[in-house]
């Protein structure tokens, strides 16, 4: 089973049965769906603040966009983008605060800043100098699956048994860098390197996740999953996220990284009170 409680440096979240919400905030000009909205310090604090009344347990400050065909910034300019408004959030929201970064130096910076989580979409396996960053600071790890070997599955593979072998790997490194397992919440990663029947087919079955001991996370918020699924751009996915979020709670997800911080945690907290009862 997973562990009850997750450690973020000095917070503690318990894992209880009500879902976590995970507020996106992307300080970027090219997000696909709130990409320069955020640009401006003020602007992020305000939005952090609105996405904490909404519900949000963490806030997860991001910016290099990771949308499919992105520019990769350089970390410099990377940390020049994320510090000072991660200053800022530290000094005013009580929640843990989540880095989205692969880059060792944004992390240790972010962290220095006053982060409480690593947001790792490789999932330890890009830089090896991630682990021990994350270990040395006694941060929180959300880590994500991500194999660009996925997309070589034959069309009926089972798709559940490459993601546990890719987590394995990853929990190894995290090991060894002295990552203290109940610091670890793991991400699927629909979206990343995965075609649209892949994706389809992990979210039916991401309660066989629970088996790697765990919390997990989904990231679902207006992809393109929905997008392909309903013929609707970003603006108009709001309903497909909420029909998966609710999904994804009904198979015991535990965090749920979305845009729109009300609503899924609505949805969420619905989802949950019939799982308990049943």
């Amino acid at each position: 089973m997973p562990p009850r409680e997750l450690l973020c440096r000095d917070r503690r979240l318990a894992l209880a049965d009500e879902p976590f919400m995970v507020g996106i905030l992307n300080i970027t000009d090219d997000s696909f769906f709130d990409g320069g909205r955020f640009l401006a310090p003020e602007a992020a604090l305000t939005q952090a603040r609105q996405l904490v009344a909404e519900g949000a347990a963490i806030i997860d400050l991001g910016g290099q966009s990771t949308r499919p065909g992105y520019v990769e910034l350089s970390p410099e300019e990377e940390i020049r983008r994320v510090v000072p408004v991660m200053r800022e959030l530290a000094q005013a929201l009580d929640v843990p605060l989540s880095i989205d970064t692969y880059k060792p130096a944004v992390a240790r910076a972010a962290l220095e800043a006053g982060a409480h989580v690593v947001n790792d979409i490789h999932g330890l396996q890009r830089d090896p100098a991630m682990a021990e960053v994350i270990a040395a600071h006694g941060a929180a790890a959300i880590l994500m699956h991500n194999d660009p070997t996925f997309l070589d599955l034959p069309p009926d593979a089972d798709v559940i048994t490459p993601i546990k072998t890719f987590f394995a790997r990853t929990l190894e490194i995290a090991t060894r860098a002295g990552i203290d397992p109940v610091r670890i919440i793991l991400d699927p990663g629909i979206g990343f390197a995965k075609t649209h029947a892949q994706n389809l087919g992990i979210l039916a079955r991401l309660g066989e996740l629970h088996a790697l001991g765990h919390p997990l996370l989904l990231g679902i918020s207006r992809k393109s999953i929905i997008g392909n699924t309903l013929d609707l751009p970003p603006a108009e996915r709001l309903e497909g996220t909420l029909a998966l979020t609710a999904l994804a709670v009904s198979q015991g997800v535990q965090f749920h990284r979305v845009h729109d911080v009300r609503a899924n945690h609505r949805t969420a907290r619905m989802a949950a009170s019939l799982r308990t009862a049943r």
